[in-house]
């Protein structure tokens, strides 16, 4: 019976090793051959188009006259990031003629109202529109609505936008970007330029995961494929459509430009661009000088130094397990699945030829665990070989004169010529020190990619089984802290004249009325312009609440804590903060109160008095009510 079972265990693991072995060195070929044509298009490039013709200079981009911009951030759940994001794009930006398109939903009020507040403050530079849908829906069902406001306010102001960007809610956004579409949006349908993540400490695998992939990604992988195919697939931030494109999608599908059948409309989009005739469309890589602080190998000391780096946008990328592999399956099913269905496999051979090289990830995952397990089972053997028993015998992977052993050897430099190039590319953005922790951050890669590939095969069988449309599994994101200006004083954040404010802080001492109130009973201000005041002095978000949301968190806080310190829940977010509703700064008193009394984490929101007045009402009414059959009750 032993040696029945040993006889078929190693003649598996020869089959499996001989069929692991041969996919695994067509996959390491493809990315060698991506590796041989990068190396050669910058060779000639340097040697044939650099020689030739000057590059490009920051002068260049500042000299030529503005266009308009029309910048596209679709929000579903926003609320903790955009206002910071669209504060620090209008302050950090060196271009003045673009107009910010916020697209929130209808069933989202804490989104919409750190919108509204954005609008109010800026209303030559933010405009909300809305999606009239119930979300989440899908990205560009939400970018849909934004293009139909952008035509209408185009109409409104008698203006056209040249060109249309899109950005994400987190997105730091380099200074000089606008100017460098405005230079290329008369030449290009469609200019995109690197993605990159904002940096993390080196304990943070996963998120430094992401970095290593789009250092790679952004300086390669994207340089190659605009060459081969002409097609730049779109990243979905920094993206500039020309309008010219964005139009004739709109009317091509009957006024959605966007398709909302996929889940990565952006890499769609560029495809059907290309087949509209839209064809002129590049990567950009525009080389700035930038200062960042790296820490010095040999001293340990953080040192700030000068580098060349590239104008893009930076993020914060997931750094939990389960965000990042949930993303990376929602870009899965969209760039390999739902891009086989729709995209199929049509065109000149380069361009299938990168639709494989796409696609091969939902098998190459797998492929790659496995070879994980036939190394490991190696292992086992010499162990028991080792120890003294007889009866082992290794599978051919591991024996020198079989050719899968040849192959093995073969994938093992192509690995490591793999690991050489992403410690170069790495090493070019974050110097050694990201260079040196490449190897553990591909282990975490995998492990991610082969759950996040898992789960994008689970949801596509579902899909074909059930017909149920794949949903947007959107992503919690987070914003650079402390990226916008510091806060002013609340009478400046009011846009009040000198006197104004002197006049106000004289009422105030003698009514000893808060400033805000004062402003209010002269009529400067209305309450709406207030709360914003308020919530941006505080760092706190702008609210807006619906009374069943407060019917339903009723008993979350006790009565007293609510009364006492004017503080109302009512709802949770993504990530299971509880939200507070409030009027103002809250005391240290109200903060200990709440943690007392609350076990998750707490986002405070500021409404208006009169709202918050309304809200304590219902409050107060439903407690009486439900304290009424007691009382009956016990007198019963």
């Amino acid at each position: 019976m032993s040696d029945y079972f040993f006889a078929n265990y190693f003649y598996v693991l020869n089959v499996m090793g001989a069929f692991v072995a041969t996919l695994m060195f067509v996959g390491a070929l493809d990315d060698l051959f991506i590796d041989v044509y990068f190396w050669c298009y910058e060779t000639y490039r340097k040697v044939f188009i650099r020689s030739k013709y000057p590059r490009l200079t920051t002068a260049q981009l500042l000299e030529k006259p503005q266009c308009h911009f029309a910048v596209m951030v679709p929000a579903w759940k926003e609320y903790d990031v955009i206002a910071g994001m669209i504060e620090n794009t209008l302050a950090t930006m060196n271009y003045d003629k673009f107009v910010i398109f916020a697209g929130v939903y209808q069933n989202d009020a804490e989104t919409t109202a750190e919108v509204d507040r954005m609008v109010r403050k800026y209303p030559d530079r933010v405009c909300r529109a809305t999606v009239l849908n119930d979300g989440p829906t899908c990205k560009a069902d939400c970018l849909n609505w934004i293009a139909q406001r952008i035509f209408q306010y185009e109409q409104e102001q008698q203006i056209e936008f040249s060109g249309m960007i899109l950005h994400d809610s987190e997105d730091v956004i380099h200074p000089l970007e606008f100017r460098l579409f405005n230079y290329l949006i008369g030449k290009k349908d469609l200019i995109q330029l690197p993605v990159l993540s904002l940096p993390r400490k080196w304990y943070e695998l996963i998120g430094e995961s992401y970095a290593d992939d789009f250092s790679e990604w952004c300086q390669k992988e994207m340089v190659v494929r605009e060459s081969l195919t002409g097609v730049v697939p779109g990243c979905g931030v920094a993206t500039c459509y020309a309008h010219r494109a964005v139009k004739a999608l709109s009317e091509h599908n009957r006024g959605l430009p966007f398709n909302t059948n996929t889940l990565t409309e952006d890499y769609d989009l560029s495809f059907r661009l290309n087949a509209l005739g839209f064809r002129r469309q590049i990567f950009v890589r525009f080389p700035v000088l930038g200062t960042v602080q790296r820490k010095n190998i040999w001293t340990g000391k953080v040192e700030t130094t000068q580098v060349k780096t590239l104008i893009a946008v930076h993020e914060y990328f997931p750094n939990g397990f389960r965000a990042a592999y949930r993303q990376r399956a929602r870009w899965v099913l969209g760039v390999a699945f739902q891009g086989w269905q729709q995209l199929g496999w049509k065109g000149s051979f380069a361009r299938r030829y990168l639709f494989f090289r796409d696609r091969k990830s939902v098998v190459s995952a797998f492929v790659g665990w496995t070879a994980y397990l036939l190394v490991l089972n190696v292992l086992i053997l010499y162990l028991i070989k080792w120890v003294g028993a007889d009866f082992v015998r290794f599978p051919e992977l591991a024996l020198p004169e079989s050719w899968i052993y040849e192959i093995v050897v073969i994938n093992f430099w192509l690995f490591v010529n793999r690991i050489a190039h992403r410690m170069f590319f790495v090493w070019r953005l974050q110097g050694v020190m990201g260079a040196i922790r490449v190897v553990p951050h591909m282990v975490v890669g995998n492990i991610i990619n082969f759950f996040a590939i898992s789960r994008a095969w689970k949801l596509f069988v579902i899909h074909l089984v059930t017909g149920k449309k794949i949903g947007w599994d959107k992503t919690a994101h987070r914003f650079l802290e402390g990226a916008h200006e510091p806060h002013k004083p609340l009478g400046e954040m009011l846009n009040l004249s000198a006197a104004q404010i002197e006049l106000a802080l004289q009422l105030q001492a003698q009514s000893g009325h808060k400033f805000g109130r004062v402003c209010l009973e002269r009529g400067w201000i209305d309450t709406d312009q207030l709360a914003d005041a308020l919530a941006e002095q505080a760092h706190y978000l702008r609210g807006e609440l619906a009374l069943q949301a407060v019917r339903d968190f009723a008993q979350t806080l006790p009565v007293e804590i609510v009364r006492k310190h004017r503080v109302i829940p009512f709802a949770l977010g993504q990530t299971g903060a509880l939200h507070l509703a409030v009027t103002q700064l809250c005391s240290a008193e109200t903060l200990q109160a709440v943690q007392q009394n609350v076990r998750h984490e707490v986002l405070y929101f500021v409404l208006p008095d009169h709202q918050f007045a309304s809200a304590l009402n219902t409050l107060e009414t439903l407690q009486e009510h439900r304290a009424t059959p007691s009382l009956q009750l016990g007198a019963a």
